[in-house]
């Protein structure tokens, strides 16, 4: 199968402004039993060489926002509004053919199942260089030394037999650096990794992040990781945007995050974590109830129903009123009813020693 790339020119930078910039992302999928909001209003920015780490529960919206900036919405029956940014373009207005010039060359992806995101007909050697041929132009032969050059720099024994080899000949961890290979291969400047490290064991993760950090050092890439796994961020992440519901309901960098957060819901993640570092005296506390049903959102703060603080917000605002994503310093915001003094002391005395 063949693709032919359209040329795609990016635009001029317009000074001051990030790399990448989301404003006012919604996603919302129509069905017979209402509108899902999978993403509603999330905004955030990211320049080169920084890694941006979206983190949350199953069905925050995660990988849908990951979708939406490769484009890969167009053509369905999802609404997708606001702004996406990316080298002073806009992409949510972008034509399929200019996102078919992005895809694999300015931006890539690593995704989370690369057996399923791979073909199985096709050998890993032949994926690799067709995404190389299609932004090169370039002849069977130069593309096959480029992919086993690439195969090589990511880790695979043999790279000038692998290539020839299918998907199903790979174990997951192979799978998972050919994936990045092919994502690769091109040298993008925008990186997504959606879950890069489910279902590989921890001597292999730590391989692929490092091989990621890497290759991000060297390309001066923009990376987003996507992920359930804090520990994960806490090693390869400068930003954080905390997702629930299909909301931002905070954002800031590692440091902000991990000792100075400000949502009950982060407080809740932190408190799932299990600690290497020192010996914890207490159980993990589970965070209550269920996320909720992104078809029928929770009036008010989305996680309202799940939030054991409610009771010190008074008229019950926690209820009826959506709270704003309020700067709590430069890097830093929160969307939370509780007052500023309220979120301090209650992370000073009751979280902060559990944890």
């Amino acid at each position: 199968m063949t693709v032919q790339a359209v040329e795609f020119e990016p635009g001029p930078e317009p000074a001051g402004e990030a790399f990448l910039s989301v404003r006012d992302l919604r996603v919302h999928f129509p069905t017979d039993d209402g509108l899902v909001k999978s993403v509603d209003g999330l905004s955030f920015s990211l320049d080169r060489g920084h890694t941006l780490g979206i983190v949350g529960e199953s069905g925050s919206g995660k990988s849908v926002t990951s979708q939406a900036i490769f484009g890969l919405h167009k053509g369905s029956r999802a609404v997708v509004s606001g702004q996406i940014w990316l080298q002073g373009r806009e992409l949510v207005a972008a034509r399929e053919s200019e996102m078919r010039a992005l895809r694999g060359n300015t931006m890539a992806m690593i995704f989370q199942d690369p057996l399923s995101a791979m073909h199985p007909f096709y050998t890993i050697g032949h994926q690799i260089s067709e995404a190389y041929r299609v932004h090169n132009h370039v002849g069977k032969a130069a593309a096959r030394a480029r992919s086993v050059q690439m195969l090589d720099r990511v880790g695979i024994p043999d790279p000038d037999k692998r290539f020839d080899d299918y998907p199903h000949q790979f174990s997951g961890g192979m799978r998972q650096r050919a994936m990045i290979a092919m994502a690769l291969i091109c040298d993008p400047a925008l990186l997504i990794a959606d879950e890069p490290t489910t279902a590989l064991d921890v001597t292999v993760q730590a391989q692929i992040l490092e091989l990621i950090k890497d290759v991000q050092a060297e390309f001066n890439s923009a990376v987003i990781l996507i992920t359930h796994d804090l520990g994960v961020v806490a090693e390869t992440c400068d930003q954080v945007v905390v997702m629930y519901g299909g909301q931002c309901v905070e954002t800031g960098t590692v440091d902000d995050i991990f000792y100075h957060p400000e949502m009950p819901y982060t407080w809740g993640l932190l408190g799932s974590m299990p600690r290497m570092d020192r010996t914890r005296r207490d159980r993990l506390t589970p965070i209550p109830g269920q996320p909720p049903s992104l078809i029928q959102v929770p009036t008010g703060c989305v996680f309202n129903p799940r939030c054991t603080y409610t009771h010190l917000v008074p008229e019950r605002r926690c209820y009826h009123e959506h709270p704003d994503l309020i700067d709590t310093s430069p890097d830093h915001a929160v969307r939370c009813h509780l007052t500023p003094g309220q979120r301090r002391d209650t992370f000073t005395n009751q979280i902060a020693p559990t944890l």
